[in-house]
């Protein structure tokens, strides 16, 4: 493996984890607004999750259909975490 590789590896393994992490923390939050700036943090982390996943497909020397696969997963999530942000803040707006 290439050095870029390597440490686009290591940046996806960084903002992924800090996807799961920040939805933990939005599960727990303490009110709507602190739900939804918890969420933005989710949307983030999934879009760079994504970014790095792109950086894998064009450095790596060979297709990879699992690399392809997770990334129409993490767009699949940041469309649920977009949505749900939406609907939370329709909610707000009628409250």
């Amino acid at each position: 493996m290439s050095r870029e590789f390597n440490a686009f590896c290591k940046q996806l393994i960084r903002c992924s984890s800090s996807v799961g992490a920040n939805y933990r923390a939005a599960c727990r939050a303490k009110s709507d607004a602190d739900f939804i700036n918890k969420l933005k943090i989710v949307e983030e982390e999934t879009d760079e999750s994504m970014y790095f996943l792109e950086l894998l497909l064009q450095v790596s020397d060979k297709e990879h259909e699992e690399i392809k696969r997770l990334h129409r997963e993490a767009n699949e999530l940041l469309s649920i975490v977009v949505a749900s942000i939406k609907t939370m803040r329709a909610k707000n707006r009628k409250s």
